[in-house]
């Protein structure tokens, strides 16, 4: 245990990458906890200490921060390119899954199975978000100001409908003031704490130099931010040159651009942004599909944030992108670009920041607009809740008495799902399987 294993090639790396883009089910948690299992506990290929110095980084930043930890890892066994085949790999499989799932929502989600499915489904997705904010909200409201913020962002997007992006920067601005003068306030630290264990010597250990292509240079810095902006620059003018800056595709890879900038917390925070441009604004999808397309992120491997997958091809097909006879060409076009657009920025983040974050081995002391971001983002996640039960609950929408339009048997099903992820700690899989066939048997019994 004292004498590293032998260096890995790339070519045996790729082969985990590509059984991790499989198996990494379970959410942020679930896919840290499998790369950690796999890459410090088991295969020993870097250390205890590295990989949590990694992931403090990529807590601090917008996106998938499972996705971008391999992304790290990655570049840090096999430079660039290590990074970009683990992080493009941590994505692929679930890109072509959703496709193909959303294709058979759209072709078949009417048929009484498929459609008693989703009437399960429903009820469980509206207390998987509740359960959510109740795990964010036990994190990271450690104190009345963090409740007062959390409680004012929530008034700011039920009641005062105020855009997403502005409920965060006021956040971000309320913890970096706070921090400054209060810090005594703002401690509260979203960064994965653990207590470190020694699972023997690793080919990156504590001690491990960093590595020549990881140290910093700033020409290099600038090379990879330029690389970025134009891998960004050119699909888009593309898009708006060949379709207009009018059409669907355009606005989607615009819109997902500054989705990809606002999902400090994970994907449940970026999921009420989502639906505020999807739903609300851009009126891609209903609120229906909106909870649809979340079950189907849940089932499949991959970050959560891949439902932007979902949304992109259900878009584009039902409101017909490229014509009636290329529906399923233009939600597949869709699909890629969300996700291109989505993921981009996180290549660069740690692509750029790497380097300067393998020049320090101290921990990052940026927690404090963090903190208060997302003690916003649990007021935000509760509105999103509570959106999505009503469209459970009320499918067709009160009209009269609330009472009598009530849906008994989504209720009783969502009581369930919430008794068996709260009291029973049923996994999120499991709970979508029982609903799942709870909704089956009753839509099949009623037809």
């Amino acid at each position: 245990m004292n004498t590293p294993p032998p260096p890995i090639t790339f070519w045996q790396a790729l082969k985990f990458w590509i059984k991790l883009g499989f198996i990494s089910f379970g959410g942020p948690a679930g896919q840290i906890a499998i790369m950690h299992q796999e890459l410090v506990e088991q295969r020993r290929w870097i250390s205890e200490k590295r990989f949590l110095h990694a992931l403090n980084y990529c807590m601090l930043l917008p996106g998938p921060e499972a996705q971008q930890l391999a992304t790290y890892i990655g570049w840090l066994m096999h430079r660039t390119w290590g990074g970009i085949i683990a992080g493009v790999l941590f994505v692929l499989p679930s890109l072509f899954i959703l496709i193909l799932l959303s294709w058979l929502y759209i072709a078949y989600g009417h048929l009484t199975l498929i459609a008693g499915i989703f009437y399960g489904i429903k009820p469980a997705v509206a207390a998987i978000v509740v359960q959510a904010a109740h795990r964010i909200g036990s994190r990271s409201l450690k104190n009345n100001w963090l409740w007062g913020i959390a409680f004012a962002a929530f008034v700011a997007i039920f009641a005062l409908h105020l855009p997403f992006p502005l409920i965060v920067l006021a956040a971000g601005v309320i913890g970096w003031i706070g921090g400054k003068f209060a810090p005594q306030l703002f401690n509260a630290s979203a960064k994965h704490q653990a207590n470190q264990k020694y699972y023997g010597a690793a080919i990156i250990d504590d001690a491990t130099p960093t590595p020549e292509h990881a140290q910093f240079r700033t020409p290099r810095l600038l090379l990879v931010i330029a690389c970025g902006l134009l891998l960004w620059l050119m699909p888009m003018l593309l898009l708006g040159t060949s379709f207009g800056w009018q059409h669907g595709f355009t606005q989607m890879a615009w819109f997902f651009t500054t989705a990809a900038l606002l999902t400090f917390g994970g994907a449940y925070a970026v999921l009420p942004y989502v639906y505020q441009g999807a739903v609300v604004n851009y009126q891609w999808l209903t609120p229906a599909q909106m909870m649809d397309g979340l079950a189907l992120g849940e089932t499949t491997p991959g970050p959560l944030i891949m439902v932007v997958a979902f949304v992109g091809f259900v878009g584009a097909y039902t409101q017909q992108f490229l014509g009636t006879e290329h529906a399923f060409l233009a939600g597949a076009i869709a699909a890629t670009l969300v996700t291109w657009f989505t993921f981009l920025p996180s290549f660069i983040f740690i692509l750029a920041g790497g380097p300067l974050v393998e020049s320090t081995q101290s921990n990052l002391h940026f927690t404090a607009p963090l903190t208060t971001i997302t003690a916003a983002i649990v007021g935000v996640i509760i509105n999103l809740a509570l959106f999505f039960a009503y469209h459970t609950l009320w499918p067709e929408g009160v009209t009269s008495g609330w009472f009598a339009q009530l849906d008994w048997i989504a209720l009783a099903i969502g009581i369930l799902a919430s008794g068996l992820l709260f009291y029973w700690k049923m996994s999120i899989m499991r709970v979508l399987g029982i609903c799942a066939l709870l909704g089956a048997a009753v839509k099949t019994l009623a037809y």
